[in-house]
């Protein structure tokens, strides 16, 4: 079985609490490294799992047993040229090329800071576009997807994780 690593990031707990590490370990989170920075929980994971989905999946709703609340899932959906060219295991320079137009076509525009020095991009849409072009693994492609879904769930405070999940990692490896 293969082993996924992301993070979640959570609050609602103190971490002075004398079992605030204990309550992730008994809840399930015992393949995560619990920090407490900025006034954030992050559960770093190494979770084996059949898929990506069904590790994420578990893994939140692990850290809502412990009793947190879940405000996202990591990698950050919104990335740089660097933080693209660090995924994709390219340099930078490669990426600000596709990002420009100069190898390839159909590049995904920015999200954010569009007209600033520093634009931020979806990955969804940067890994889609990589794969497609023969530059990104088909399966870092589908954990693109699957960290979106969840945190679109998030965002509307949803909690059927498992099945949406699911259902999205399959539409994608359909459709790739």
């Amino acid at each position: 079985m293969p082993t996924f690593e992301f993070s979640i990031i959570a609050s609602g707990l103190d971490p002075a609490s004398d079992d605030f590490e204990a309550r992730f370990y008994e809840a399930g989170c015992d393949d995560a490294t619990i920090s407490f920075q900025k006034g954030h929980i992050i559960a770093d994971f190494a979770r084996l799992a059949a898929s990506f989905d069904v590790a994420v999946a578990s893994a939140i709703a692990d850290v809502m047993k412990a009793g947190a609340r879940v405000e996202r899932v990591e990698p950050d959906p919104l990335v740089s040229l660097a933080d693209m060219a660090a995924r994709a295991r390219m340099t930078r320079a490669a990426m600000t090329h596709y990002s420009k137009g100069a190898r390839g076509r159909g590049f995904p525009a920015p999200v954010a800071r569009i007209t600033s020095d520093s634009p931020l991009w979806s990955w969804r849409s940067v890994a889609l576009w990589l794969f497609r072009n023969k530059r990104l693994q088909r399966e870092a492609a589908i954990e693109a997807e699957v960290i979106q879904e969840a945190n679109d769930a998030i965002s509307a405070g949803l909690s059927d994780f498992s099945q949406r999940l699911r259902r999205r990692a399959l539409e994608v490896e359909r459709t790739l």
